[in-house]
């Protein structure tokens, strides 16, 4: 049989058939598939959005990923709700003996916040006058209030003022409670110095001994961190405590701008501690929770800077990088974390935890709530209504602090209109 010649012409032809498709109107490229593939296309040209989502996003939505989930909340039982008693700054949960614990700011004063009024017993903050304060339970829902675990220490001592947001370490049989330590209440408060001490135990229930001398200091002059050393987080990876906190420095402005954190390591409780060469390891979040997670640290980031209100995940405990954007997350998460002390390099993840609620949206002068967060950030279950990220809120959310608009707002919003509300070009 006599085979035609194939002409370039021909050729060409086919090609973009097969490359492109054919639409009955020329050769162009095909639409995007409604089934993803599962690799990124080599075949046509792709968006920067689409390029990010195989680059970035590893071509999958956010519910398909380990630590991507949304966050729901319970209120607790135990803790009685009164005028000027605060309680916040959640740690880490631990279970001994099938006994869950939590340690937590407690401050119960005569005043509420008086800000640059406060005094020896009026306090200046919802965290100031504070103590370390315990709590038990056997569910994670009902908790038997236990007092004070760890009081402010007597006059000149770091913590004399106030000792707050504690978290918790275990290590070789005993309890390390870390905290933030002032000494004293100037104003502006954001400029006081504040170091982390630590005290320590043969139990969960104490009796605990306070080390006068702080186990983390801030940073020399000019450093990012050079007034204060907050929120200290420790868990263990590596081998080493890994104690992350959040910096401030005296010369950072306004309280809210630029919210960055880092880690000091020892292989001692007390120290010493060394800083990471990378510091700070994190641009935002404000009271950051971390948990081991497979062979490496995720972070629930949330509140303030750039990357807010995020997961991140970190192989070395050093570089982050976003892995999911979340709703919603709980403020100051104290999580129940069974293997944060682990160090087995095989991290399982976090179902719930604790957090604090300020109830009217505020947070320096009100008295705040602990709450009960459950998620799905476990490799060991599924939780599909976990998984949901078209999250919507009801009316009673955007018509409530913070959200409203207040008089004051209104009448600056009233004289913004009467500058930029014009007739809509192209309506004369």
């Amino acid at each position: 049989m006599k085979m035609k010649t194939i002409t370039l012409k021909t050729l060409i032809c086919i090609l973009a058939l097969a490359l492109f498709g054919f639409t009955g109107k020329g050769a162009e490229p095909e639409s995007f598939p409604a089934k993803l593939p599962a690799t990124k296309p080599s075949d046509r040209p792709l968006s920067s959005a689409m390029q990010r989502f195989y680059d970035e996003w590893d071509g999958k939505e956010d519910y398909a990923k380990d630590l991507y989930t949304a966050f729901k909340y319970t209120r607790l039982k135990g803790f009685e709700e009164r005028d000027n008693f605060s309680r916040r700054d959640p740690s880490k949960i631990v279970r001994v003996k099938g006994v869950y614990h939590v340690w937590y700011t407690g401050r119960k004063t005569d005043s509420p916040p008086a800000g640059a009024n406060a005094t020896d017993t009026i306090p200046a903050t919802d965290w100031d006058l504070a103590d370390i304060w315990h709590a038990t339970s056997k569910d994670g829902y009902v908790w038997e209030e236990q007092g004070i675990a760890v009081k402010r220490p007597e006059s000149g001592v770091y913590g004399h003022r106030t000792i707050c947001t504690p978290d918790i370490l275990v290590w070789k049989g005993k309890y390390y409670l870390y905290f933030q330590a002032y000494k004293e209440f100037t104003h502006p408060w954001g400029q006081i110095y504040c170091p982390v001490s630590v005290a320590y135990a043969d139990s969960p229930n104490g009796p605990w001994t306070f080390v006068k001398e702080p186990v983390v200091r801030p940073g020399t002059s000019g450093a990012w961190d050079n007034a204060k050393i907050n929120d200290p987080y420790p868990i263990v990876f590596n081998g080493r405590i890994c104690l992350y906190y959040k910096g401030a420095p005296v010369e950072r402005g306004h309280e809210y701008i630029t919210r960055m954190q880092g880690l000091v390591t020892a292989t001692d409780p007390l120290g010493p501690f060394e800083k990471s060469s990378f510091n700070p390891i994190f641009n935002s979040g404000h009271e950051t929770a971390l948990f081991p997670f497979k062979a490496g640290v995720a972070a629930i980031v949330s509140l303030d800077g750039p990357e807010k209100n995020t997961i991140q995940w970190s192989p070395d405990g050093e570089n982050f990088e976003i892995v999911s954007h979340v709703m919603a997350p709980p403020i100051a998460p104290g999580a129940f974390v069974p293997d944060a002390f682990a160090g087995n390099g095989d991290g399982r993840g976090i179902t719930w935890g604790l957090c604090h609620i300020n109830p009217d949206g505020g947070g320096a002068t009100n008295e705040s709530i602990l709450a009960r967060f459950d998620c799905d950030l476990s490799l060991d279950v599924e939780r599909d209504e976990f998984k949901r990220s078209n999250l919507r809120f009801g009316d009673e959310t955007y018509f409530n602090n913070p959200f409203v608009v207040d008089e004051k707002l209104r009448r600056q919003i009233a004289a913004d209109q009467k500058k930029v509300d014009t007739d809509t070009i192209g309506t004369e």
